[in-house]
């Protein structure tokens, strides 16, 4: 009996360790936009803690609704909050990595860099104004490109999402008849076009599609060697999706006095910006329900920043000034409870 007994208390210590190993995970969910460096990160960081990172890649929309549920200890989005939206739902929020969103398209004839795009003739494509290739407006930003008459295919994201935000408020800026009609948001009505799901989704719909046209994070594009396009800028000048770019981009934005961090960077001036640049944002709580798995996930944003530079530049993400981090670090120990102390860069 005894000899039982014994082995019925290892097993079931043996079960609540199990449980607590689990437990030491980090969980999150929400944009799809950060996620390849998230899952960079989290495999590094994993080798050297032993702890993992749970994130489910669903879509801003979905990270806010699944951190208000208190159903993960962290949400992910690309659409920062507003400031009262914040306080009534007693999170907090602060930036993570900057990066770009990237037209994309499938015309046979037309290699990656050799398109070139504005704003107003973007939004007339997804307003299903212009539906073919060789359109006149089209072929006045591209004299030197044999364009064909085949229809274009407009690929969107059917779920909700920052990727969407970002690519809708810039369209807004650019075109008033957009603004008015379809609007910036995580989600929208689109006039005309196919849906899909996550940028994976657009990225593969657009790869399957001739004459498709999509929007995906940049680093979807560069991993699936996806023919990008050039868009003209703010400052009238044709720029190409890099690190570099999105970097321009960021670097005047006015972190200190944006409240609640609530703050887009779409359509910057600067000869060289891209102007499809956003920041991706983590939620949590002030007063978290478990402040254990809180303070582990700090540490792993923290980690991050110190250690995450490379690996995001390696995705053409831009990593967070240093500054900026500094910034964030105060704002972890004086608005989360249970806040690890920080080392400051």
């Amino acid at each position: 009996m005894r000899a039982m007994t014994a082995r019925l208390i290892a097993a079931i210590g043996a079960i609540l360790l199990g449980t607590a190993a689990q437990a030491a995970d980090i969980s999150g969910a929400g944009a799809t936009f950060p996620y390849p460096v998230y899952a960079k990160w989290a495999d590094a960081y994993k080798k050297q803690t032993g702890i993992g990172l749970n994130y489910q890649s669903i879509g801003s929309g979905g990270g806010i609704k699944q951190i208000k549920a208190k159903t993960v200890t962290f949400g992910a989005s690309d659409m920062p909050l507003k400031p009262e939206e914040l306080d009534a739902a007693g999170l907090v929020q602060f930036p993570m990595i900057i990066g770009g969103v990237v037209p994309v398209v499938n015309i046979p004839s037309v290699a990656g860099g050799q398109l070139t795009l504005d704003g107003p003739t973007l939004a007339s494509i997804y307003m299903g104004e212009i539906t073919k290739w060789n359109d006149p407006k089209i072929a006045k930003l591209n004299p030197k490109v044999k364009l064909p008459a085949t229809a274009i295919a407009p690929i969107y994201r059917s779920d909700g999402s920052g990727t969407n935000f970002l690519f809708t408020d810039y369209l807004s800026k650019e075109s008033p008849k957009f603004k008015e009609s379809i609007g910036a948001a995580t989600s929208v009505q689109w006039p005309s076009g196919i849906g899909a799901k996550g940028n994976e989704g657009v990225a593969n719909m657009t790869a399957q599609t001739v004459g498709a046209i999509g929007y995906v994070e940049y680093a979807y594009a560069k991993q699936n060697k996806m023919a990008h396009t050039l868009l003209i800028n703010k400052a009238g000048m044709a720029v190409a999706p890099k690190a570099e770019a999105f970097q321009a981009a960021a670097a005047n934005a006015d972190w200190k006095n944006a409240k609640g961090y609530h703050l887009i960077l779409t359509d910057q001036p600067g000869v060289t910006s891209w102007p499809i640049t956003g920041a991706s944002f983590i939620l949590m709580y002030r007063d978290p329900a478990d402040p254990v798995a809180a303070a582990e996930a700090l540490k792993f944003f923290d980690w991050a920043y110190k250690n995450g530079g490379a690996m995001a530049a390696e995705l053409d993400y831009v990593p967070l000034p240093s500054t900026l981090i500094n910034q964030v670090r105060v704002t972890w120990k004086s608005s989360i409870k249970g806040a690890p102390a920080m080392a400051m860069n």
